[in-house]
């Protein structure tokens, strides 16, 4: 399989606490502590409650983000880790994501983004290579 410059996971969490969902501070810590405890290195992060109820927030990491979308009323979450780093370990992240969240049920997505045929990183790489001598 060809490398891929990042992976882009797209975790779908149905029938979760609802109280952890409307709760910024909390769904904040988590992330922080998920991005952490899977390798990440957090540069910094941005939650905002909404009213009456919901959260959207993101985690900036050297290696790309997190985010996160809530739905209280659903008990449903939508949440984005794209990485770009092999050390970034995913099986962990998902654990603590059920260990924070309680999802009645999980699905996960993934995909690998900049997939370029070989051929094709060489002459990119090549013409990076000759501008910064310009």
């Amino acid at each position: 399989m060809k490398k891929a410059l990042g992976v882009h996971v797209i975790i779908e969490m149905y029938d979760c606490d609802p109280e952890t969902l409307k709760n910024k501070d909390q769904v904040e810590k988590a992330f922080l502590d998920i991005a952490k405890k899977s390798n990440a290195h957090a540069l910094g992060s941005f939650f905002h409650q909404f009213q009456p109820h919901g959260v959207s927030g993101v985690v900036i990491i050297e290696e790309s983000h997190l985010s996160i979308h809530t739905w209280p009323e659903h008990g449903y979450a939508a949440v984005d880790y794209f990485y770009c780093s092999d050390d970034v370990d995913m099986d962990v992240a998902l654990k603590l994501f059920e260990k924070y969240f309680k999802p009645g049920h999980m699905t996960v997505m993934e995909l690998k983004r900049g997939v370029f045929r070989e051929e094709d990183m060489f002459k990119y790489a090549d013409s990076v290579k000759e501008e910064a001598l310009v």
